[in-house]
């Protein structure tokens, strides 16, 4: 995976501190980008990368009123531009509509929606400046379809991809393309133990991919490179699916 793909663009990437972010900050550092990559406090993001070249971590709630202000100084002081922004960030809670609250709704959109918007738009005039600017949003399959108990997280990821089209007619004028990726069933801290608690929803994610196998962080890190490099300069306003060929699949 190392090459210079981005050689001396800068990213943001939040969620970094594990799973997706995580490997999606390692992968543009190898391909020579400089990496701002942000999680929770707790999370361990500041000590994350000591000595990797290329990623600094940094605490940033992205769900906070102050985050859009906190990241663009964060981007001032020490990538002094952007030219990629990756709002992966997300949390995911499962509830029947009938059992569940405002507050649960809240929280998923707080958390999924909401600093997706508020990023991406304090980043624009950043983005405007870049030769590439490049917003790489993370959906989900469920993007396109729903499930029983995730209404909320559904309807985020559903929002996620309304968003990143309007956004895409927005700003392609300024030379800016804003894409969305798709995972299916990937392995990460957040599903492994669910995995391990539902071992047959873990096995049905399985048989029904064509190439019979949960996904890696890698995977999805691979495709957010493509988006993020040149050669994906004429696509925008999409999502691309990255489950294995499970939603193809009867």
């Amino acid at each position: 995976m190392n090459s210079q793909r981005l050689h001396q663009m800068r990213a943001v990437v939040t969620g970094a501190a594990t799973g997706i972010g995580e490997a999606i900050a390692r992968v543009f550092a190898q391909n020579g980008a400089t990496v701002l990559a942000v999680d929770l406090p707790g999370s361990g993001i500041e000590q994350k990368y000591n000595g990797i070249t290329g990623i600094h971590g940094f605490v940033c709630d992205v769900s906070t009123d102050e985050a859009p202000d906190q990241l663009i100084a964060l981007v001032d002081e020490h990538l002094s531009g952007l030219d990629i922004l990756v709002n992966n960030a997300g949390i995911s809670r499962m509830e029947f509509v009938e059992n569940s609250t405002d507050e649960l709704w809240d929280d998923i959109m707080n958390n999924n929606l909401r600093p997706v918007f508020r990023l991406s738009k304090a980043a624009i005039s950043l983005l405007k400046k870049s030769p590439a600017g490049r917003i790489i949003n993370l959906g989900s399959v469920f993007s396109v379809f729903g499930s029983p108990g995730l209404s909320a997280y559904s309807a985020s990821k559903h929002a996620i991809a309304g968003l990143t089209k309007s956004l895409s007619a927005e700003i392609g004028r300024y030379g800016i393309t804003a894409n969305y990726i798709q995972p299916g069933a990937i392995m990460t801290d957040m599903t492994r133990e669910s995995f391990r608690a539902h071992p047959d929803v873990r096995d049905y994610w399985i048989n029904k991919a064509a190439v019979r196998r949960l996904g890696e962080p890698l995977d999805i890190a691979k495709v957010a490179l493509f988006l993020a490099s040149d050669d994906s300069a004429f696509i925008s306003g999409t999502g691309i699916i990255v489950d294995g060929g499970a939603v193809q699949t009867p």
